[in-house]
């Protein structure tokens, strides 16, 4: 750090890598030597090196591997061994780090971006650091570009006012997101996905897919809700990461809404490179469906991810081929009905916890006839507000007169004041609800 800003940025960086090391301090010095090895390659990139390129995105993948698919990679080569009859090979067992896969594709980013000229290798150690480990975006995103965030790490921006109320109050709206939507929709989803899947009848199938659909998008938008704000609140603008995504009309439409950072990410760092539009229609659908079957590999070291992924690439691909023609001569609250189950039968891959699993619980959600034979389930008031209230929040922005609503918040005055005061009374409900149930992580911790 250099000048005015080297005392704010060292006690940052330092607040920062502290923040990181009480949850993963096994990690910490791993992440510190491929800095190191970013610097030393991302300078020889910058002069046009296509091999330091390769090598410094090389080392960050393998610590992804290493830590993320050891096990998984592991799994199934025994599998294969001994189908073939084969002794198998001893096991290993490696803590996943929290952010680990967030962390890699920042990383990543700085590379490609130095090499690509779009960015100036950074000025110094404790800057790149920074960037690396700000901790409001550390855990789960959003995913943060090299070339988006340069110019603030060059200036380090102090917060004023505005930032900090503005900031202060995006935190508190994720808390209460994460907190009173969220966690009480993960126990009904964890209540109906924990259950040997050919007990779960109709009803109860669809209750609990439910619950999850909207358990993810509170969950992690809440996260991201929560990052934007604390950096506001440091001066630091981060992209929105959400942008109402079950109004989407179509698969294509919902992944610009869905997880920005990674959409743009895959775009920019993995379609383009693959050759993109450029290419023949063939190629360019194959390579659209590469790139969504590696996001699935992204989310998680397992054959329901990979399904997962498999699923979202194979609609983006109808979409170019027919599908957004058709959807797009329907009627918009039509074509966002079927667009929101596509997505509700593709988060029934990600949520369970096998292929097997997955299918039996599809099956049951296209037999209105099967009943339960659990009585285990156990449908909760709560549980039925909170997807009420979820289900509500999403629809509202279809509702007449949400604009004119939205419009008279966003321009001050006694509206704003109110909602301000609204997200405030929530917050302190979310922090009470928070120390009296027991602690739920955020889901994406894990990926």
């Amino acid at each position: 750090f250099r000048g005015r800003a080297s005392g704010r940025g060292a006690v940052l960086l330092l607040a920062s890598v502290a923040f990181y090391t009480w949850g993963e301090p096994l990690f910490v010095p791993v992440v510190l030597a491929t800095c190191v090895s970013d610097l030393l390659l991302g300078r020889l990139a910058a002069r046009g090196s296509r091999v330091a390129l390769a090598a410094g995105v090389a080392v960050n993948l393998a610590m992804l591997v290493y830590y993320k698919y050891s096990g998984f990679l592991l799994a199934n080569l025994n599998g294969a061994l001994g189908a073939a009859g084969l002794a198998a090979l001893p096991g290993v067992a490696v803590a996943l780090p929290v952010g680990v896969s967030f962390i890699t594709f920042e990383k990543i980013t700085y590379l490609v971006d130095v090499y690509r000229g779009v960015s100036r290798p950074a000025r110094g150690f404790g800057g790149y650091l920074l960037y690396v480990f700000l901790f409001p975006k550390l855990l789960a995103g959003p995913i943060i570009k090299y070339h988006e965030i340069d110019a603030q790490m060059l200036r380090l921006p102090k917060a004023n006012i505005e930032d900090f109320s503005a900031g202060m109050l995006r935190f508190m709206l994720g808390v209460a997101k994460k907190t009173i939507l969220a966690d009480t929709l993960a126990r009904g989803a964890d209540m109906v996905f924990a259950t040997p899947a050919g007990t779960v009848g109709f009803g109860q199938a669809w209750l609990g897919i439910l619950f999850f659909t909207f358990q993810i998008y509170f969950d992690f938008s809440a996260y991201s809700d929560m990052a934007i704000g604390l950096a506001r609140m440091l001066g630091f603008r981060l992209l929105e990461n959400f942008n109402m995504p079950y109004l989407a009309c179509s698969i294509t439409e919902f992944w610009r809404r869905w997880h920005i950072s990674l959409s743009t990410w895959i775009r920019e760092y993995l379609y383009i490179p693959l050759g993109g539009s450029r290419a023949g229609a063939e190629r360019r659908y194959l390579n659209l469906w590469l790139c969504f079957l590696a996001s699935g590999l992204w989310h998680g070291a397992a054959w329901t991810y990979v399904a997962w992924g498999a699923y979202n690439g194979l609609f983006l691909v109808l979409d170019k081929l027919f599908l957004l023609r058709v959807l797009n001569r329907l009627p918009r609250p039509v074509a966002n009905a079927a667009t929101f189950l596509t997505i509700v039968v593709g988060w029934t891959l990600f949520r369970a916890s096998s292929l097997g699993g997955a299918g039996a619980l599809l099956q049951a959600m296209v037999s209105p006839a099967k009943l339960s034979t659990n009585a285990e389930i156990w449908v909760t008031p709560d549980l039925v507000w909170a997807l009420a209230i979820a289900a509500a929040v999403c629809a509202a922005p279809r509702l007449p007169g949400f604009s004119y609503l939205r419009a008279r918040i966003d321009g001050g005055g006694g509206f704003a004041l109110a909602t301000q005061m609204g997200i405030a009374l929530l917050f302190v409900v979310a922090v009470g609800k928070a120390v009296a149930d027991p602690f739920t992580p955020f889901l994406y911790f894990r990926f």
